[in-house]
């Protein structure tokens, strides 16, 4: 029984670190409305997260049951079988969970422990009728296939529901409230509050309450048959309570639902999920007691885990405690929310997805949809539509910590009350959908009633929401397949079996951490670079100079190895260095979007000068398009194992690549420094360039005609030349605009 104690012991070891990555992944779900909206400074959402986690832990005791006997059938196992199935799936969740966590993707934790449980039984099933020439028709028998039908039928379900339920209560909203919503709280604010506070009641509390570990059965007995009477008194009492905050005082009421809200997801959250984390480790124990006291602890069968087995509500609080320490110290958690958020984003900016041919079709057939919709609506139906749910309105002030919110408090109330209400029905029905499908699935439903998803960012919008809905799938498709294969290395190497695991889990582990630190500080750098809300003019163009003077840095480091990598045809240094062009990319697009904004900010004042300056995003994007293209030209020769570079062609070069670098390097330290340069000494050097390429060209001729440079060599050759030369002229364009800036700065007339 020794191995089983250690067993536990790592069970338990196991469930603590599921406890973290599970949180770091779920916590996108009760804060992303919260965040999103800056409904209040980041360190009062966490607070209030923190408590209604604590809370909900305690309403989890019903859903302890799902691990146990949810999926499978325990009698038809014995002790040593149930470990090998419940350490399976904890390692399994482990590095599912860390790696969604890691790439910021929101995943299903209900989903990943469904499957892997799934997965794993279903493992040591088969291994069990082969070992006794059974027939694997008998597997039927082993696995709870009516529970697991109803659990994943209910997950999928709630996909659809929640969007739907989120893009109708939106919509309505929007067409009481408006984008304007601020003036019509002060005669509906009563109602909206009461109603808001009423669901959450009902649904947390009075749904919820026949899962909790502390109310007696004649308190659950007394609540359920006095719902009715419960909910209006709610309704009434809020609702009394918010006209007169709306009527009598300053307070935006909008805030405090949202933080109520942000409290009842979080509790919702805890009552449903936390079987994720701690449910399989605590059927092990318990699997573990059962055997210990039997004559024969290795072959008696588990009937005892059919029965309902109280949850200990200290072990449940300590869970709970696990998940707040996380909650306010992972950052991968931060990462998380960002997708989220940025997807339902009012305003447009910088998209984080792309687009494929998928999105482009769906945006297209909504947008053939909306077409014939707005055929067949009556005009006057139209107009008053078409005025109460004008988003042009929408005009954000700098909320909690001076940031502007990603959208109003009045959707954050939406998609608050929708989800939490969605989660606690479940949770009173033990089923365990999935949190993270809900509130995702919400926040985008009500950000398309909206109008998030204009035509600007339709396509990369409904490619995040495709990316993270195909990260569902791969879910459960991964956290099956793997679940099985580590339940089969368990069963058959034991304890060999499990150091070789837990040495994976490490190292996967430590992988992850190191690429999510390493992603964290590229996209830090990039932050710190878009312009806040609320500069002035002069500002945002000198730091948009700046930035500029960043960039050419990045681009004369990169052309530099990626010159040196082709002349020794290193294929790893050129894969490192087309890794980055993502990045370079991205930094373009934020000096861009920086521009934009400083146009704006300039306001048309002196139209030459903001044509000038708007000259600067043609020249950024010749750069930028340039250095990719000799960075890819480069890697795919170089990678398809082509002929190198001749001697004579490295030797020309790198006189080719020293002129644009010594180009860069000077334009870059003038725009950082602001300093005086020597202006004839770049021109020089752009024209040295030109020149050197010029004279360098007739030279590939005549190798071309003499057949000493295939065609392939010559194609990278040319590749070279020719984007080196637009470098330089688009560099000199920066400088030109600059130097004519500057003049004006100081007041002096350019000639």
């Amino acid at each position: 029984m020794n191995i089983f104690i250690f067993a536990i012991i790592i069970l338990i070891l196991l469930a603590i670190s599921d406890l973290i990555v599970g949180v770091s992944n779920d916590a996108v779900n009760f804060l992303n409305s919260s965040i999103g909206s800056r409904v209040a400074p980041r360190y009062v959402i966490m607070i209030i997260a923190s408590l209604g986690m604590l809370a909900g832990v305690t309403f989890s005791s019903d859903m302890m049951e799902v691990a146990r006997k949810g999926i499978f059938h325990p009698q038809f196992f014995t002790m040593p079988e149930l470990i090998t199935i419940f350490l399976a799936v904890m390692l399994t969740d482990i590095i599912l969970l860390d790696l969604f966590n890691t790439f910021g993707l929101p995943t299903s934790t209900t989903v990943s422990i469904v499957f892997e449980l799934l997965g794993a039984a279903v493992a040591v099933s088969l291994i069990k009728i082969y070992m006794s020439e059974g027939n694997f028709i008998t597997l039927v028998h082993y696995i709870n296939t009516g529970k697991a039908l109803a659990i994943i039928t209910g997950i999928l379900l709630s996909v659809v529901i929640a969007f739907a339920c989120g893009a109708i209560a939106q919509f309505f909203s929007r067409l009481v409230f408006t984008f304007n919503y601020e003036p019509k709280l002060k005669y509906l604010g009563g109602i909206w509050g009461g109603l808001s506070l009423a669901f959450i009641t009902y649904f947390i509390l009075i749904k919820g309450a026949k899962g909790t570990s502390f109310l007696s059965p004649e308190t659950v007995s007394w609540i359920k048959h006095n719902a009715l009477i419960m909910l209006s008194v709610s309704f009434v009492f809020f609702g009394l309570i918010f006209q007169f905050l709306a009527l009598f005082t300053r307070i935006n009421i909008l805030k405090p639902i949202v933080l109520v809200g942000t409290f009842a997801l979080a509790m919702a959250f805890a009552a449903n999920d936390l079987v994720n984390f701690i449910g399989v480790p605590m059927a092990g124990m318990e699997a573990y007691n059962v055997a210990k006291v039997s004559p024969d602890p290795l072959n008696i069968t588990m009937e005892a885990l059919q029965k309902k087995l109280p949850s200990s509500t200290l072990m449940l609080l300590i869970a709970g405690s696990i998940m707040v320490v996380t909650l306010w110290v992972s950052r991968k958690a931060r990462t998380v929310t960002k997708t989220e958020v940025s997807l339902g984003r009012q305003d447009e900016g910088i998209e984080r997805f792309g687009s494929f041919g998928l999105s482009r079709a769906i945006v297209g057939m909504v947008a053939a949809l909306f077409d014939l919709a707005d055929k067949i609506t009556p005009p006057a139906v139209k107009r008053i539509i078409s005025k109460r749910l004008d988003p042009s309105v929408y005009k954000p002030a700098p909320a909690a910590e001076g940031k502007l919110p990603a959208f109003d408090l009045l959707r954050a109330s939406v998609n608050l009350i929708v989800a939490s209400a969605v989660v606690s029905y479940a949770t009173a029905l033990k089923l365990p959908l999935s949190t993270t499908y809900v509130t995702f699935m919400v926040a985008m439903g009500t950000s398309l009633s909206d109008q998030a998803w204009g035509r600007e960012s339709a396509v990369y919008r409904v490619t995040g929401v495709l990316t993270v809905i195909g990260g569902w799938f791969c879910t459960a498709l991964i956290a099956f397949t793997v679940s099985l294969f580590f339940a089969c290395m368990l069963f058959f190497l034991k304890l060999y079996g499990i150091i070789i695991l837990l040495v994976l889990v490490g190292f996967v582990i430590y992988r992850s951490f190191t690429y999510h630190s390493k992603k964290e500080e590229e996209e830090g750098g990039i932050a710190a670079l878009s312009l806040k809300d609320g500069i002035g003019a002069n500002f945002a163009v000198n730091t948009s100079f700046e930035q500029t003077g960043h960039f050419l840095n990045e681009i004369s480091h990169n052309l530099r190895t990626c010159f040196d990598a082709a002349f020794a045809e290193d294929r790893q240094r050129l894969r490192s260095v087309k890794n980055q062009t993502k990045t370079i990319q991205t930094l373009t697009n934020t000096i861009i979007a920086n521009i934009f904004k400083t146009l704006y900010l300039l306001n048309n004042k002196d139209v030459e000068h903001t044509r000038k300056y708007s000259m600067t995003i043609g020249a950024l994007q010749e750069i930028a398009e340039s250095h990719r293209d000799i960075i890819m030209r480069s890697y795919t020769h170089i990678n398809n194992y082509h002929s190198g570079l001749l001697e004579v062609q490295k030797e020309e070069l790198k006189k080719v690549r020293i002129a644009v670098n010594r180009l860069l390097e000077n334009t870059s330290i003038m725009l950082l420094k602001r300093k005086k340069v020597d202006y004839d000494y770049i021109e020089n050097q752009c024209t040295k360039l030109s020149e050197l390429v010029q004279e360098y060209n007739k030279k590939q001729i005549l190798r071309i005609q003499t057949a000493e440079s295939k065609t392939r060599l010559s194609i990278l050759y040319y590749g070279f030349l020719e984007n080196s030369e637009k470098i330089g002229k688009s560099t000199r364009n920066l400088l030109d605009i600059f130097r004519e800036y500057f003049m004006i700065e100081n007041g002096i007339k350019p000639s």
